[in-house]
């Protein structure tokens, strides 16, 4: 169930011949109220400019409507903050044609995304939103102004003045029947919290009512600005989404299928693969000449809710992705009467039986299938997911050689799982041997979780080992591990291929690459490349080592030559 707020508003012009305040909210369709939350905003245009109205205007229109079409998988930080650097680029640009700020488009903006249980704060200028909670009051945005030395108040940060924009963020959890209080510097100028406190708390169920006495208030008081005033109230925080929030419906389980028995139109052909958590069957369906794999969820955990909503909720993350390195996750029958989800079928091998089948593999063909896996995860990385088991068993090698990413039931997705930032699970996900150290330890996933577990899956393909053995099982083990060199276990390895292994496998995240495209760029560029760029790293990091490593080197070379001269 989404989140559910009362809400009311009142703007008014004041003494001036013009309204330069804009405030809105928008609420999600059905289908987002899982992913997207509740968005709220007010924005106060510079009065200096002659497009003061069409900037707020801009401002609150491109918040709420781009908001809402950014993909369901964004988080809300990701979304917002690329609409808002989007619409400050184009408010700029407006200011520049005009050849001065004070003739473009310059305001202010608060705005609030409210969604699992937080608000999502974010804000430029002087504007404001307070909270009141408990009967107190209490600000949540700062005022960006400074005074010169005649006492003159001026915006130092808004909407428009610069290439980049420097926008507060935070996030606050939420209570219900908290109170939230957007309002412009004409209203808070003119009345202090305490008394839009006790107005807001004293005033009626209309929140339009108190919001216009608030603004009243401020008038008498002698305010000579626009006044705007919004207030939010929590009524009810209940918007966890549950089993059935990501699909329509509590769909029983299906029955243990067999060989030519057809479910919702699919004939099943055969079982492909089971265990005790789900089954997987090829399918052929009815009328056509077109092959899936069906999966079903195990009749073990017909009761347990968790596991039910993990089961739909790699359904809905499948449907999600559009990528051809990404197993293609179908839509299944509109009146499909059981639980299952349907994906394309790849005819092929998992990138663990290549592996077996492989003991000297090919490094040029080692570094395309890598170079797959990477377009692979940088797509989701896009989508604001993080794979979070990555492991030879979860890629597919069909027979034209074309990877596919399969199994997405351990993906991190930033729009679902806002509510944890922390991703503290209980059990953590993923294969150990696999998985970064920093998320045994921490339950921290990253796209460098990611680029670790793609690591060990490369050192894997070339040595048949793994670059810290399998002497570890829990988070505590992971302190005492030790790289071991891929070219001790495979000699003929290049040299260059070891540095590429250390990086990408690094214990300290610090020490690993940054970005997949650092690691694809090592892969594919000349050796010597790699040495420079270890080389420099390390004169970064630790000079004196360097130059003691350095002069070593020399010492050696030159005891050498002597004893070579005698």
């Amino acid at each position: 169930m989404p989140v559910q707020i009362s809400i009311g508003a009142y703007s008014n012009a004041g003494i001036k011949p013009r309204n330069e305040d804009s405030y809105g909210a928008m609420f999600p369709e059905e289908n987002q109220s899982v992913t997207k939350g509740v968005a709220i905003a007010i924005a106060d245009g510079m009065s200096t400019c002659p497009n003061a109205k069409e900037a707020s205007e801009t401002c609150i229109k491109c918040f709420l409507l781009d908001y809402f079409s950014t993909p369901n998988s964004w988080g809300v930080k990701k979304s917002v903050g690329k609409i808002l650097n989007a619409t400050n680029s184009w408010m700029y640009s407006q200011s520049q044609h005009a050849q001065s700020v004070e003739h473009g488009m310059v305001s202010t903006l608060s705005a609030m995304v409210i969604k699992s249980g937080k608000a999502h704060i974010f804000h430029v200028g002087d504007s404001r939103i307070s909270l009141i909670r408990d009967g107190n009051i209490e600000p949540l945005t700062q005022d960006h102004i400074l005074k010169d030395f005649t006492g003159h108040s001026f915006l130092n940060r808004a909407m428009g003045t610069g290439v980049h924009l420097d926008m507060d963020y935070k996030t606050v959890p939420l209570h219900q029947d908290d109170i939230l209080i957007f309002t412009t510097d004409g209203v808070h100028e003119h009345i202090n919290p305490n008394n839009i406190k006790n107005l807001t708390l004293k005033g009626p169920d209309n929140l339009d009512i108190t919001a216009k006495a608030i603004v009243d208030v401020a008038l008498e008081a002698g305010s000579k600005d626009n006044v705007t005033c919004q207030i939010v109230k929590i009524d009810n925080l209940a918007n966890e989404y549950t089993p059935t929030a990501l699909s329509g419906g509590n769909l029983p389980f299906p029955p243990l299928l067999e060989n030519g028995q057809i479910l919702d139109g699919y004939k099943i052909i055969r079982e492909l693969h089971a265990n005790n958590r789900s089954q997987v069957y090829l399918a052929q369906q009815q009328g056509s000449d077109q092959y899936v794999a069906i999966k079903t969820p195990s009749i073990n955990f017909e009761d347990d809710p968790i596991y039910i909503n993990a089961f739909k909720r790699e359904e809905w993350i499948g449907a999600q992705i559009s990528e051809p390195h990404i197993v293609k996750y179908l839509p299944a029958a509109a009146d499909k009467q059981f639980l299952y989800m349907v994906t394309e079928y790849i005819e092929g091998q998992t990138l663990r039986e290549w592996i077996d089948n492989h003991p000297n593999p090919d490094l040029s063909e080692v570094k395309e299938i890598v170079l797959q896996i990477i377009t692979a995860i940088r797509s989701l990385h896009r989508q604001d997911m993080v794979h979070r088991d990555l492991k030879p068993d979860n890629v597919m090698i069909d027979r034209a050689g074309m990877i596919r990413l399969i199994d997405l039931g351990s993906v991190h997705v930033a729009s679902l799982d806002e509510e944890d930032d922390s991703q503290d699970d209980t059990q953590l996900l993923g294969s150990v041997d696999y998985t970064a150290p920093e998320y045994l330890l921490h339950g921290k996933a990253s796209r460098a979780t990611d680029l670790y577990s793609l690591g060990v899956i490369l050192y894997e393909m070339l040595t048949h080992k793994l670059p810290y053995g399998r002497g570890f099982k829990n988070s505590y083990d992971v302190k005492r591990l030790k790289y071991i060199s891929a070219l001790s276990v495979n000699e003929e390895l290049p040299a260059w291929v070891e540095l590429i292994l250390q990086k990408a496998t690094a214990i300290d995240i610090d020490e690993r690459y940054e970005r997949f495209s650092e690691l694809q760029h090592d892969l594919t560029k000349p050796k010597h490349e790699i040495y420079t760029k270890a080389k420099e790293s390390l004169l970064q990091r630790n000079p004196v080592g360097f130059w003691k490593t350095t002069t070593a080197i020399l010492a050696a070379i030159i005891v050498l030559l002597l004893v070579l001269g005698e």
